[in-house]
């Protein structure tokens, strides 16, 4: 089928067929387009704990044994 069969075959279809269609092409050509890269093994793990579960604020104390407990981990374990 060529591009003119195609217009002449989507001009057939019911509206809300139609923007169907569209929907598929714009999902399609944005996958080509701009490929989502593969999240590398471990981020989330580096991720988990960097948000807040409640709105508790830290203090400095916090922040210093959250520093070393990191530090502990990365270069002890």
């Amino acid at each position: 089928m060529n591009l003119q069969e195609l217009k002449n075959a989507a001009y057939k279809l019911p509206v809300h067929e139609r923007l169907l269609l569209v929907e598929s092409i714009i999902h399609s050509l944005s996958q080509e387009l701009r490929p989502r890269p593969d999240v590398p093994d471990g981020v989330w793990e580096r991720l988990r704990g960097s948000l807040k579960p409640d709105n508790t604020e830290l203090t400095d104390e916090d922040v210093e044994r959250l520093k070393d407990e990191s530090l502990t981990e990365k270069y002890l374990k």
